[in-house]
């Protein structure tokens, strides 16, 4: 990769290709109040939608992404979209989540940086990039906007809101802050508060940006080729990279082989590379192209600050909020978010009274087994979906 070539932020820009975008503002004659005694002003929502909306609105579904994902769910990749949706397999005509009946919607969530207004985007005021002057935001922040945007849709009630790691954050929310727009929820390997492993790994990759001097404190906008902090973004992307996949997947795929064609028997050198070590560069390298370094601080810092029950007198308190009926999923191997904490949802919901019922995925491959064990997500999906309906 030529990294000189490397512009400052992967952020989709104003002028760029909208692809299927549709965009959505608001704020534009009042400010829209944030958690944490902020504001924002003219807040563009990104998103994209799938399928037809009923008469009576009662079939849209709202599907949430997580922590480096965007609007793009479904779909191909192309003008406009670097990758092809993140959950095509899940979402379209015939599969888990029919189009042919469903309305489905995905924004950009607040923050971030495809669309949606996040660090990358022009302040209203000089129309220079916010940098280091856009917000600390949380979770309930994204949901607040996602709520604008359902209003703008006619969607009065969610007849479900899906949503994996970080978009299972946003999921509980939408059910304890709106318990009456949402008809059925399904959070997915994550969890009803941050745990202090899970902040430990966020503060780490939040170090590696700090640390990289080309990050400017936030304000390296106009950085020439090269010059932006992609250092920094790839480092904490690959330090997040080991904790989306567990021991076993590592240790089966890469074993102790070394990169490059290099053995051991030539000798040992400081910079040679494992196997293992040129996957994570890799997906650092992938992650610069398509983000932006701000973006990824803002959002993290929203999953760290993630708690149910702040403000709402503890998480039991929270969670009997939600009566909702709940479909809530775990991977046996997931070191991020270990299924113990959506056997903690599902337990909390129960014992409030609240219908819930917990599918544990059967994959070796971490977190992200969500993302990738598609025949074991989708499928429980489909029937909980449809034993709502009825």
């Amino acid at each position: 990769m030529d990294r000189a070539a490397l512009p400052a932020t992967g952020a989709w820009q104003p002028g760029d290709p909208a692809g299927h975008r549709q965009f959505f503002t608001i704020a534009t004659d009042r400010p829209f109040a944030l958690d944490g005694a902020t504001s924002l002003t003219h807040l563009t929502t990104a998103y994209e939608t799938w399928g037809t909306l009923d008469d009576d609105g009662s079939n849209a579904i709202l599907v949430c992404h997580a922590w480096t994902g965007d609007s793009h769910a479904a779909g191909s990749d192309g003008r406009g979209h670097v990758d092809g949706g993140w959950w095509d397999d899940i979402i379209g005509p015939g599969k888990a989540i029919d189009t042919d009946r469903w309305f489905v919607v995905c924004a950009n969530v607040l923050g971030g940086c495809q669309g949606t207004t996040g660090p990358s985007s022009p302040h209203p005021i000089d129309g220079k990039p916010y940098g280091s002057r856009f917000p600390v935001i949380t979770v309930r922040d994204m949901v607040r906007v996602q709520a604008r945007l359902a209003d703008h849709l006619g969607v009065a009630v969610w007849h479900s809101v899906i949503g994996g790691s970080m978009g299972g954050m946003q999921v509980l929310e939408w059910a304890i802050t709106y318990p009456n727009r949402v008809r059925s929820i399904v959070p997915i390997a994550t969890c009803a508060q941050a745990t202090a492993q899970q902040i430990a790994w966020g503060a780490i990759g939040r170090r590696a940006i700090l640390l990289d001097p080309k990050w400017c404190g936030g304000d390296y906008y106009g950085a020439a080729p090269g010059e932006g902090p992609w250092e920094g973004l790839a480092v904490a992307r690959m330090v997040a990279q080991v904790t989306f996949r567990s021991d076993n997947v590592f240790t089966d795929r890469f074993g102790r082989e070394l990169a490059d064609g290099a053995t051991l028997k030539d000798g040992f050198e400081m910079w040679q590379r494992f196997e293992v070590e040129r996957y994570l560069d890799h997906h650092g390298d992938k992650l610069i192209r398509r983000f932006d370094t701000n973006s990824y601080l803002i959002i993290g810092k929203a999953m760290d600050l993630h708690d149910v029950g702040r403000g709402r007198n503890g998480l039991a308190s929270a969670m009997a909020r939600i009566k909702a009926p709940t479909l809530t999923m775990g991977i046996w191997s997931d070191m991020l978010y270990p299924s113990y904490q959506q056997r903690q949802i599902r337990d909390l919901l129960v014992s409030a009274g609240t219908q819930c019922e917990y599918v544990e995925i059967d994959s070796p491959h971490g977190h992200d087994a969500f993302l990738l064990n598609l025949d074991q997500v989708g499928p429980p999906i489909a029937a909980f979906l449809d034993s709502v309906a009825r």
